[in-house]
């Protein structure tokens, strides 16, 4: 009687067991508009002033190192830029999408969820972007491991909805660091696009296309 009394219990609570949120339907994705040519080999000049030489693991091959001074190959490409994930405000630290309702509050649209941080998916686009418009090798962080390559680095400032003027906007502060001795620059760029409904399918559209225009705006203040 008690092993039926225990099971029954068990079945009553594995009833009201949740281990998460179920989730929507759907879910949001960031894709970028300009595309890398497929099959075309992209090389990257080492900086003038250093050197090459490979890092190992386990007899493998897995990364270049610069160092030591020689003089750059006459048949070098262009000069690499490595582009770091932005930073982004507490708001963004999330995967639902914010609607600035008012100056000082935000809220968030039912529903609506990135399938990755959309400051992940903000750098791919903005990788993608850079080599089609300008030529260059892109490296994320984790693969750069050359001194003499450009950094872009930078917070994203707003990736959301605007209550008031009902568009989907992107605000990025970009810095620079050019190759050695160029110099850091650094610069806002913005986009707003208009959204029909501020749900999650015009979330999605506008901010995916004012994520591509920044993106293009960068890829040509990058490319001077």
């Amino acid at each position: 009687m008690k092993t039926l009394v225990s099971l029954a219990a068990c079945v009553a609570l594995a009833g009201c067991i949740s281990l998460g949120a179920k989730p929507p339907p759907s879910m949001l994705t960031l894709t970028s508009t300009a595309q890398p040519p497929v099959g075309q080999q992209q090389v990257a000049a080492v900086a003038p002033g250093t050197t090459a030489s490979t890092l190992s693991v386990g007899g493998r091959a897995v990364a270049t190192v610069t160092s030591q001074p020689l003089a750059a190959p006459s048949d070098a490409g262009s000069p690499s830029i490595t582009v770091q994930v932005p930073a982004v405000p507490q708001e963004l630290a999330t995967p639902r999408v914010p609607v600035q309702a008012t100056p000082t509050t935000v809220a968030y649209i039912k529903s609506a969820l990135w399938v990755a941080p959309p400051a992940q998916g903000f750098a791919r686009i903005l990788g993608d972007t850079i080599t089609a418009r300008t030529g260059r090798v892109v490296l994320s962080g984790a693969q750069s491991f050359q001194t003499g390559s450009a950094q872009l680095t930078g917070e994203l400032r707003m990736f959301g909805i605007d209550a008031a003027s009902q568009s989907a906007v992107v605000i990025y502060d970009a810095s620079l660091v050019r190759a050695t001795g160029g110099g850091i620059a650094k610069q806002r760029f913005e986009a707003r696009v208009p959204v029909a409904t501020i749900d999650a399918a015009g979330a999605g559209t506008g901010l995916n296309a004012a994520a591509n225009q920044v993106a293009a705006q960068v890829a040509d203040w990058v490319g001077r």
